[in-house]
């Protein structure tokens, strides 16, 4: 393949491995002497351990061990934890419980792990679980998350009373209210953003190895940020000192947030391997995925939003009552807080902004980050509101958006956030442009010849990316920093190896990366190799979340791109008694400008390893470093509209058009931005038709396997069209903003605004089944 820089659609080079199963995962890797894990897990979801009797367990064909979380306690293994620091309105810090990676006392959703088994294979492993004899007395369990604020709910935590984990404000209460007593208007909503369960691909899995010659522990394992979990694991979960512990995610398929985590499974294999002297593996099954992987959303919310007779926004205000489960993940504070009340000012300009969470535990599996992360929970308070406010004030939806866009750069919103740069006009024309909107009422007319009722909703998103910098967020709570690592090293024979801290697991990485040395050098990608994964190889990390590969982990490959480049273009000056200044660097030869002197880029890489012929004081070798740390977050923005058809005779709901206009500041590979952008729009869609986690009152999952819980399939969607404008970032060197996300978040409130504006009925959740639609239309009729 020829030579491909920034903006090339380059096909991408990690794919030959994968379509042709030759991917290595976590499940595929196996050591000398390997065992198998099976976890024991409540069938409770609130009950305490009266007893363990693992006596006929143990005595069974292939056991090696069973072990338990006393045992765990005992060697000083610590509790799972939260990293980010969220104090209530009132200073008083969050109220974390204590969650051991195997429960002792007490278990507190159903599928928390209370004793694992070690065999020799994943049968007799699986066997062996089923005969231990676990004691419990239940206890009455909790699964919504205004109910557990009720008096006389279950109490899950004692550090928690009444289970407020905090109650947190952002935003200047007193303005909003004075804005609000001269509104001309105030549309009030109540709105459920629905749990969801993230479904990666790749099941999670892990292989712990403990070599006692060495006393080094080795852990494959699916994470999206290898580096943090070495951290974390050594310096807060005891299991094993940092420098003694290496963390190898290899290829992971597919992520959407809930492989940022760690996980208690992951603990205790590294554990049991140190206990029973044999490598342990254990890869979950799809049940086991939907009762233990961090859930999404799950929020309940109030919001008003006031106007003025000139149809101008003058407040906003917004209650939230964010679900997090029985137990803190690591992340999961910050999810319903500085990654949603931040964004909530959306692409208008409200002048006053109000927003109180309370979050809360229940009896059900820990609520996380999941792609969007809080910034889809804001996209769709704010695009639901607004679109329902357009029809009570009985003007067009889009005028009434671009009454209130912020067109002034940088803005400072009432919520932290100042955005840099954007054009929300140029996504929004571009949008209506591409799905006709002029031609829509005769769409309608048409549909409703045929006996379908035509509807037309459209959502206008922003986000933050990057999920950095440093100092911003760690003023916020955040217990690490947030920048980004990156290593370039020019082999002597010119071809090139990528360190990253960032993580892929299906972004394309290898490829997109490797267009940066094309552009910058003029070599081919085949040259290339992006390296990442593995603590033992690559330079501390802080991973992939928040679609900060490129604006942040790409940037840092720039910064150590500049420092490879000044250096060869000082070696090939020497050797070209040219003066630097003189030296360019294009199509993998290193030139005198305006001369025919030149070298190729191999023989330049050579001269700098064999040091024959160097400039004085040089060190030999052409390999740099470097970290990158933005001064602010970058902010995709975007335009998305939705054309659907209702059956009313059953309320079966289709999608027959979806526009998708984004600016994603400088795109590097358009054809795999829009396969990202294609993916958060299955996601968003499932979000809104389809996907819902249901708990009974028990705390039992009842959607705990694809026969239960709904996922989009191709059939459930339309082709999508979709295009990019572009404002460049002014806060990274490469103007990028961010792609991975954005689907997922502007795609949810656009299909609802659609069936809405179909049926005649605001009052519409997600999911919007066929029933539910049949029932909203006909509460109207």
């Amino acid at each position: 393949m020829g030579v491909e820089g920034i903006g090339a659609s380059v096909l991408r080079k990690e794919d030959r491995r994968f379509i042709t199963g030759r991917g290595r995962y976590v499940d595929d890797m196996s050591v000398p002497g390997m065992k198998y894990a099976a976890f024991v897990r409540s069938p409770h979801a609130h009950a305490t351990i009266s007893g363990i009797d693992a006596s006929a367990a143990k005595a069974m064909p292939g056991v090696i061990d069973v072990l338990e979380g006393a045992a765990l306690r005992a060697d000083g293994i610590g509790n799972l934890i939260c990293g980010w620091a969220v104090s209530s309105k009132d200073g008083t810090p969050m109220k974390m419980g204590a969650w051991p990676a195997l429960a002792v006392e007490t278990v507190r959703h159903v599928g928390q792990a209370v004793a694992v088994v070690v065999a020799d294979t994943k049968a007799q492993a699986r066997d062996a679980a089923e005969a231990v004899e676990v004691s419990y007395d239940v206890l009455p369990a909790v699964v919504r998350g205004v109910d557990a604020l009720k008096e006389g709910a279950p109490q899950l935590h004692p550090e928690a009373p009444g289970n407020l984990i905090f109650d947190w404000d952002l935003g200047d209460e007193a303005a909003t209210n004075a804005a609000f007593e001269g509104a001309a208007h105030v549309t009030k909503m109540k709105i459920v953003n629905n749990r969801l369960v993230p479904n990666a691909m790749e099941p999670r899995a892990a292989l712990g190895h403990y070599d006692p010659a060495e006393d080094h522990y080795t852990c494959w394992t699916t994470s999206q940020n290898p580096h943090v979990a070495r951290l974390v694991m050594s310096a807060f979960y005891n299991v094993a000192p940092e420098h003694k512990l290496r963390i190898i995610a290899p290829d992971v398929g597919g992520g959407f947030g809930s492989k940022i985590y760690i996980y208690p499974e992951e603990i205790v294999c590294l554990w049991a391997s140190k206990k029973t002297g044999v490598p342990v593996k254990w890869t979950s099954d799809r049940t086991e995925a939907f009762l233990t992987d961090a859930h999404g959303r799950d929020h309940e919310t109030e919001v008003e939003m006031a106007f003025d007779a000139d149809h101008k926004i003058l407040g906003l205000k917004v209650a939230t009552v964010a679900n997090l489960g029985a137990y803190m993940s690591l992340f999961s504070s910050a999810t319903p807080t500085y990654l949603y009340a931040t964004l909530l000012s959306g692409q208008y300009d409200i002048p006053a902004i109000h927003a109180n969470v309370k979050a809360v535990y229940t009896n059900t599996v820990a609520v996380d980050a999941y792609r969007g992360a809080g910034r889809p929970e804001a996209t769709y308070v704010v695009e639901r509101t607004i679109e329902t406010a357009a029809r009570e004030l009985g003007v067009s939806p889009a005028d009434l958006r671009r009454k209130n866009f912020i067109r002034s750069f940088p803005h400072q919103t009432p919520v932290i956030m100042c955005y840099d740069a954007g054009d929300f006009d140029a996504c929004l024309e571009a949008g209506m442009k591409a799905a006709d909107v002029e031609g829509f009422e005769a769409r309608r007319a048409e549909a409703k010849g045929r006996g379908k009722l035509r509807g037309l909703g459209m959502s206008c998103y922003i986000e933050a990316c990057g999920i950095a910098p440093s100092k911003a967020v760690g003023s916020l709570g955040a217990g690490v920093g947030l920048w980004e690592s990156a290593e370039v090293r020019v082999n002597p024979v010119g071809t090139i190896e990528i360190l990253t801290g960032s993580h892929s697991h299906g972004q394309g990485h290898e490829t997109t990366f490797s267009q940066l040395i094309a552009e910058r050098f003029g070599l081919p990608i085949e040259n290339v190799q992006v390296i990442h994964g593995d603590t033992d190889k690559v330079q501390f990390g802080m991973g992939t979340y928040g679609s900060r590969s490129g604006a942040v982990g790409m940037s840092a490959i720039v910064k150590a791109l500049d420092k490879v480049e000044a250096k060869a273009k000082k070696i090939a000056a020497h050797l070209l008694e040219a003066a630097e200044g003189d030296i360019v660097i294009e199509n993998g030869e290193v030139k005198v400008a305006g001369t025919d002197k030149k070298l190729l880029w191999h023989e330049v890489a050579l001269n700098a390893y064999t040091g024959h012929n160097l400039p004085d004081g040089m060190e030999p070798g052409l390999k740099e470093g470097a970290f990158y740390d933005p001064q602010n977050f970058t902010f995709p923005a975007g335009c998305y509209i939705c054309e659907v058809e209702v059956d009313p005779n059953d309320g079966m709901v289709e999608v027959v058009q979806f526009v998708a206009a984004d600016d994603f500041g400088r795109v590097i590979n358009p054809m795999i931005v829009h396969g990202q952008v294609h993916g958060g729009l299955a996601q968003g869609i499932g979000q809104a038709l389809l996907e819902g986690t249901h708990y009974d009152e028990s705390g039992q999952l009842v959607t705990a396997s694809y026969m239960d819980y709904a996922m989009p399939r191709a059939g459930n969607l339309p082709m999508f069209t979709v295009s990019t404008t572009e404002t460049l970032s002014p806060s990274n060197p490469l103007g990028m903003k961010g792609c991975g996300e954005a689907g997922a978040i502007g795609s949810p409130p656009a299909v609802i605004n659609a069936i809405t504006d179909a049926i005649g009925n605001n009052d519409l959740s997600m999911p919007a089944t066929p029933e539910k639609v049949w029932r909203a239309l006909n509460a109207v009729a």
